[in-house]
């Protein structure tokens, strides 16, 4: 498959999850998340993780999700610490989810700043930080 075909592949793909047409997503995805796709692997997870189009796999979830993050993407590490701090699809380690958050995080994205906020607020995964929640805070756009 040349570059322009998997784009398609892709465009099609998540045209179709956004549409909520799980089974057709998950068929377009699946090979491009195995052919280390981020995108594509981070929307398999989530499918995998909740069940859509697919049978519950938590043990794929968190292989695709935890792909996709160490590629970069921002959503991706999000929804890793999220799995990380919730103990879903893995093992609970505050201190790992509060590690991805971060990476989230310096990538711009308001939830996972908002979060490791909180987390530093309450001493979840890292020592209890009130100056350091205030910052996280701020660049989440909240006035302090």
């Amino acid at each position: 498959m040349n570059d322009s075909d998997m784009q398609m592949e892709l465009s099609s793909g998540i045209a179709a999850f956004e549409g909520k047409h799980f089974a057709r997503a998950a068929g377009l995805l699946s090979p491009l998340a195995d052919a280390g796709e981020p995108e594509a692997q981070y929307r398999m997870a989530i499918m995998a993780q909740n069940g859509l189009g697919m049978t519950e796999n938590p043990l794929l979830a968190y292989k695709y999700m935890k792909a996709a993050a160490e590629a970069g993407l921002a959503l991706a590490q999000h929804g890793l610490a999220f799995m990380y701090m919730e103990g879903e699809c893995t093992e609970k380690n505050p201190a790992k989810a509060v590690e991805w958050f971060k990476k989230a995080a310096e990538q711009g994205l308001a939830g996972s700043q908002t979060t490791l906020a909180m987390m530093y607020e309450e001493g979840r995964g890292v020592e209890k930080d009130p100056e350091e929640a205030k910052r996280w805070y701020k660049m989440a756009g909240f006035d302090m």
